[in-house]
């Protein structure tokens, strides 16, 4: 069974910074892409960031390149995503995902305010 259970989300005023992780078990991570997926409140889910297999190939949605890196360690079959300049528009329930599969897991909340 997939299993993916991500930790990190926290309250944080404008420009902090936070980083996310994604732990994952029941499949062969280093074999998978990955991504981050994000839902605001009221609103869709909006794809963030994914990362090939190996680590080496990355990409961003507009609204947070420069400021988020995604990354990965397949000896801890654990998926990360460091978040700076953090701006209220990021606030949202973050989950990760393997790429091209249905999201299984509970995300974890992202509150940026002041």
């Amino acid at each position: 069974e997939v299993q993916l259970v991500e930790s990190g989300g926290a309250l944080v005023q404008p420009g902090g910074s936070l980083r996310l992780s994604c732990t994952a078990s029941g499949f062969i991570f280093s074999s998978w892409r990955m991504k981050w997926v994000r839902q605001a409140p009221g609103k869709g889910l909006e794809w963030v960031s994914g990362i090939n297999s190996g680590g080496s190939i990355t990409t961003y949605a507009d609204a947070v390149k420069g400021r988020f890196t995604i990354s990965r360690d397949n000896a801890k079959n654990t998926l990360y995503l460091q978040m700076n300049s953090l701006k209220p528009e990021d606030t949202a329930v973050y989950y990760c995902g393997q790429d091209g599969a249905p999201l299984v897991s509970q995300g974890t909340q992202v509150t940026v305010s002041s």
